[in-house]
């Protein structure tokens, strides 16, 4: 296969992206991204987790790693340093939250060192092999101080979550925008907030553009990103209504299939596959 021209960077989300279904990087995707980097390629990897919890998986890679994380909301250098911070104000928040929410919704709110919520959930723990980003069990009737970094909310029928979104946005858009990183998961951040224009800032400070990088992703959290970039791929085990939506892009193999690494392998390393 002929290798990708004039890609100096790798854009990575992790969920259903780089990140098998048992939520970890395999040894396979791990000695490929160690090949990128000593072949002088920059590596960022861009998701919708939050810091604490995305550090310890990309720490595996052990390979230097940009973090946008919280869908831009968070920067930090692979030396962990704070680059860039935002979080939602207050009463942003607790108005997006005033509305009617069905009871099988699990509500989160991303703090810096613990995510609140309104209910446990295993299926959210799950998500991280080793539970650095600690659950916080709350009442958001009783609770004071609504500062967070994104609102997310989680729950099995999909159809719950687009009223929930709906009704967060007749009160809320002139603040906040939305994005389904899964059928399963909906995420507000502030309107300036997005994957795509983080990226570009670590690009800048690296003197790189994304027309100079490859990015893969999975969710509709990755839309700017995946459109800006000099080559987006989409997963195939992507919603198909991000394949309609961006019907121009590419689909390469599941994350089952170490779609991702895959495809860097081929076309970016020149690497033949067995």
């Amino acid at each position: 296969m002929a290798k990708l021209k004039n890609i100096k960077v790798v854009v990575s989300d992790l969920d259903g992206t780089l990140l098998n279904p048992q939520h970890q990087i395999s040894d396979y995707t791990k000695s490929i991204f160690q090949e990128l980097h000593n072949q002088g390629y920059l590596i960022v990897v861009a998701t919708g987790r939050h810091h604490l919890d995305a550090m310890a998986i990309i720490e595996t890679l052990e390979v230097p790693v940009y973090l946008v994380s919280s869908n831009g909301a968070r920067i930090h250098s692979p030396e962990k340093e704070q680059l860039f911070s935002f979080n939602l104000d207050s009463d942003v928040v607790k108005a997006a939250l005033n509305v009617e929410i069905d009871p099988e919704i699990t509500v989160v709110l991303f703090k810096e060192n613990v995510w609140q919520t309104n209910k446990m959930s295993e299926k959210l723990n799950a998500f991280q092999a080793k539970l650095r980003y600690h659950p916080e069990l709350v009442d958001y009737k009783t609770l004071e101080d609504f500062d967070a970094i994104k609102i997310f909310f989680s729950c099995d029928n999909h159809e719950k979550l687009v009223q929930l979104k709906d009704a967060v946005l007749e009160k809320s858009s002139e603040h906040l925008h939305h994005a389904f990183s899964l059928p399963t998961c909906l995420e507000f951040m502030d309107k300036s907030i997005d994957k795509a224009v983080a990226i570009e800032r670590v690009l800048e400070r690296k003197g790189f553009s994304l027309k100079e990088a490859v990015s893969f992703g999975d969710g509709f959290n990755d839309v700017q990103m995946l459109s800006a970039s000099g080559k987006g791929l989409i997963m195939e085990n992507a919603p198909a209504l991000l394949k309609e939506t961006l019907p121009d892009l590419e689909i390469i193999k599941t994350n089952a299939e170490d779609g991702v690494a895959q495809y860097i392998a081929s076309k970016i390393l020149d690497k033949e596959l067995a």
